[in-house]
């Protein structure tokens, strides 16, 4: 446990941080603890380590992900974690702000966006407190976040290969040209080794370390059919342990068992990084982090939605000294992680965040619920895929999340939430092979997939056509859920007059904190994300 007593003074001046009546501090050797962020794209709260937590067959089931289940026994499992918004940027501002993802300016979207510079971000502040600093792979998110502090290259370990982002691609590729499974296997996990020992190897010594890992490869397109000819996951393993608004048809069994294969691939990443650290000689002084941007892309409810499937995600975390195999039932988001980052490098966090340290919770000995006033999370989002809309508008959306009740606000219920149906009529129904490639083609803000695919093709039959309009359809501007009934989310209960007192309790309850936040959804009119360019003005 990072506790002793106030009787150290870290390096360039920063003191301890206060915690309560402890300190978070160093190890017995007066070494701040080094930080391991495993941070994949589009990896959802899919894990082996969260099967049976749901009291039902679910997707879980399925995965097996015997390395993040190894951090999990040595560390806690954080059962409801959540984004702050269910695209990159956005989420990606939110978490390495601390913010809320609507204070971050530009940040607030995804294509267009520019990071503001004047606004911390705890990567910088960790080597500006004499952190050795790097990372691997996607950071932001597309555009000019790109090149944002610690977005670009003076940070990047890469020159062992970029392999990793595409797994079943790669393998698939080098499987073509005559190497055997493993051997195609290997040579991508052996690029994620080295950009790794080339960190370790340039850090500068007797300083503690933040290694941020970023792959891509739960972020579509994969390989067809590489769940189970890279992975063995029988697509039929999945019958029965959808939530209720995905079809359960072959075709779409194929595409998620595609996508656990893609998560399985950053489990064996997470194998491949704890080993280097064991072989180095840190694993005793290293924070492990491991989660994911949002929920699962191309799918019903998932990426781009504040429905559970799009935004949450697994959160494990390992913190040398700390009593393992915890599961912790708090509400937290992902943007708590910057404060306890900030604090677990003995530096102050800005006041008026929207994260909140986790260090408490990590400290504690305690499982199930630890603080009770943890009981809530606003979600948002405003614009993901610029062209999804007429003129780029977004489709502004906030949530609040409690353990009973799901509220949804949809500020503009005229707009098309999944964006408009583009080349899709009711005369025409798009090739399958467009719709699984381009995203544009129609419904722009829900990825290209074969389940996108066959929910278009399917949507005049009489029988699926409820799945389609839930995907797609418009929405009321008001959505209200009973996440103990119906987990799934599919029984708007806003309109019930049975619910209006607790749909009145939490609409106050989410305006409040949003006027308090100064959401400039509910503070500006008209609010800037409605504006073109989207400028900072």
């Amino acid at each position: 446990m990072f506790n002793i007593k106030q009787n150290f003074s870290f390096l360039c001046g920063i003191a301890f941080v206060s915690h309560g009546s402890q300190m978070i501090a160093a190890n017995s050797t007066g070494q701040r603890p080094n930080i391991l962020f495993v941070f994949a794209d589009d990896w959802g709260r899919y894990a082996s380590c969260y099967k049976g937590l749901d009291g039902r067959p679910t997707i879980n089931d399925v995965i097996k992900t015997p390395n993040v289940d190894r951090v999990a026994k040595e560390g806690v499992l954080f059962r409801n974690a959540f984004v702050n918004a269910p695209s990159s940027t956005p989420c990606r501002s939110s978490l390495f702000s601390g913010r809320y993802f609507f204070n971050c300016n530009l940040g607030a979207i995804l294509q267009g966006a520019e990071w503001d510079e004047n606004i911390p971000v705890y990567p910088l502040m960790l080597e500006k407190a004499g952190y050795s600093i790097g990372k691997s792979f996607k950071v932001w998110g597309p555009g000019k976040p790109a090149d944002a502090p610690f977005g670009g290259q003076k940070y990047a370990y890469e020159k062992a290969g970029r392999a990793a982002n595409n797994f079943s691609e790669e393998v698939t590729s080098r499987i073509g040209n005559g190497m055997s499974l493993e051997q195609a296997r290997e040579e991508v996990l052996e690029q994620v080794r080295q950009n790794f020992k080339d960190f370790l190897a340039a850090r500068l010594k007797g300083n503690p370390w933040h290694y941020y890992f970023g792959p891509t490869t739960t972020h579509r397109s994969w390989v067809k059919g590489s769940g189970k000819k890279l992975w063995g996951i029988q697509p039929d393993w999945l019958k029965g342990k959808f939530p209720e608004f995905l079809p359960d048809v072959a075709e779409v069994r194929e595409d998620v068992a595609d996508y656990l294969g893609e998560c399985q691939a950053v489990d064996a990443y997470v194998g491949v990084l704890l080993k280097c650290l064991e072989e180095a000689g840190e694993a005793d002084n290293t924070v492990i982090v491991l989660s994911g941007d949002h929920g699962m892309p191309g799918v019903t409810s998932g990426k781009c939605n504040l429905y559970d499937m799009g935004v949450s995600v697994p959160l494990i975390i390992k913190m040398p000294g700390s009593k393992t195999g915890r599961i912790v039932d708090d509400f937290v988001r992902l943007p708590d992680l910057a404060p306890t980052f900030m604090e677990i490098g003995g530096i102050n966090p800005p006041e008026n965040l929207y994260g909140k340290s986790l260090l408490p919770l990590l400290e504690s000995e305690k499982s199930g619920v630890i603080d009770s006033l943890r009981n809530w999370v606003i979600t948002g989002r405003e614009r993901h895929v610029s062209t999804a809309r007429e003129d780029n508008l977004p489709y502004p959306m906030r949530s609040l999340h409690t353990p009973d009740y799901v509220y949804i606000r949809n500020f503009e219920p005229d707009r098309w939430p999944m964006g408009s149906p583009g080349a899709v009529t009711p005369e025409f129904t798009p090739d399958a092979s467009e719709l699984e490639k381009n995203t544009r083609i129609a419904f722009a803000d829900m990825d290209a997939s074969p389940t996108k695919a066959w929910l278009v093709k399917n949507r005049l039959n009489p029988n699926w056509k409820w799945f389609y309009q839930i995907a797609f359809g418009k929405r009321p501007a008001e959505e209200l859920y009973d996440v103990h009934r119906d987990p799934d989310m599919i029984h708007n209960l806003a309109g019930n007059p049975e619910f209006a007192a607790v749909k009145k309790k939490l609409s106050d309850q989410l305006m409040s904190e949003l006027k308090r936040a100064q959401d400039p959804r509910v503070a500006e009119n008209p609010p800037r994300f409605e504006m073109p360019p989207f400028t900072n003005e």
